[in-house]
């Protein structure tokens, strides 16, 4: 009977040490790289959403832009007609020119007033002038008929002259005190038509703020998302019409476990590893952890005292700065899925 060779004798043995030593070194690796860094696969992209909202009514005239176009800030995205509300700004405009004219009228019927005063008291004086001649000559003729100088009838005749101009004379001070009470009325017809006019004014200048919101400028740079409106569509002040996902910034939300939290700081390095691009591995930093579960902060959060309650691991928001975004922008997209491994500090 042959021996049995050395290296047939010694291979197996051989190769399953090599197995056993392979998968002790990589366990071991496995176990030192968990113990110096926590994982997880809930994370995704993120990124601001800009909503594109009118400032005015009306039927869309033309919308320049596609789903998903490149669009720049300030670029014209639609334009809303404008026939009807140029109409109302005409009219605005009759109806402040026709306020211009109650002004006038206003101020017309003040100095038209000033003038009757003015001429009342040239009269007033004059008749006080022929009042105190009466006056005097009634004297005159009292001592004369006392004196039989003349007949008592002359001395009537100049009383009754000197009352009947005393009359006048008061008369006319009592049309001027009447003319002077009416100028607070027509001041304040005044003051009125100037304050109607001033709030024409104002409505002239909102009804062309309203002609300049015709045009829908994007608030930011970006690409559209899906947008929701047509030509010859009618909206609302305040409808959303499209979203502009900004293309300037992202970064990653990664939901860790309760359990896993207490390990984390802010400033912990971390490796970001894209489902979409596997073969690409971004780096980041810890920049914020949030101070609520995600559970916690959801449109119907749990409600533990129902007597219903289950224990469930709750999760907690990370927010990561993606450190080279820059040469990486171009393959993001906000809501991608990524593997997120964050390196412990000692």
């Amino acid at each position: 009977m042959e021996s049995q060779s050395p290296i047939k004798k010694y291979l197996p043995k051989v190769i399953l040490l090599c197995v056993l030593g392979t998968a002790a070194y990589f366990g071991y690796n496995k176990y030192t790289y968990a113990k110096t860094h926590e994982e997880t696969d809930n994370a995704q992209i993120e990124t601001y959403f800009v909503p594109v909202l009118p400032r005015m009514a009306g039927y869309v005239k033309t919308v320049n832009v596609k789903d998903y176009d490149v669009v720049k800030k300030d670029e014209v995205l639609a334009e809303i007609d404008t026939d009807e509300a140029r109409l109302v700004l005409e009219e605005l405009n009759a109806d402040f020119v026709q306020s211009q004219t109650d002004i006038e009228n206003a101020k017309a019927n003040i100095n038209n007033l000033n003038v009757t005063i003015n001429s009342a008291n040239a009269n007033l004086k004059a008749n006080f002038l022929r009042k105190e001649k009466a006056r005097k000559d009634a004297e005159r003729d009292a001592k004369l008929v006392a004196e039989n100088a003349i007949t008592r009838k002359q001395a009537d005749d100049s009383q009754a002259n000197y009352e009947i101009l005393s009359a006048q004379y008061e008369a006319g001070q009592e049309d001027i005190l009447t003319a002077k009470s009416r100028i607070p009325i027509l001041q304040a017809a005044l003051h009125k038509a100037e304050a109607i006019m001033g709030v024409k004014k104002v409505k002239i200048e909102q009804q062309k703020l309203r002609l300049n919101y015709s045009k829908v400028y994007a608030p930011t740079s970006g690409r559209i998302g899906k947008k929701n409106v047509e030509a010859g569509q009618f909206i609302q002040a305040g409808q959303p019409l499209m979203t502009i996902v900004q293309d300037a910034s992202f970064w990653v939300v990664a939901n860790f476990k309760e359990t896993q939290v207490h390990n984390l700081k802010i400033g912990d390095k971390a490796e970001l590893k894209l489902d979409a691009y596997p073969d690409r591995i971004l780096k980041g930093k810890i920049i914020s952890i949030s101070e609520a579960t995600g559970a916690k902060t959801s449109l119907l959060p749990a409600d533990n005292a129902s007597g219903n309650f289950v224990k469930v691991t709750q999760k907690v928001p990370v927010k990561i700065e993606i450190v080279d975004l820059e040469k990486n922008k171009a393959m993001l997209r906000a809501g991608l899925s990524l593997e997120v491994s964050i390196e412990l500090k000692k």
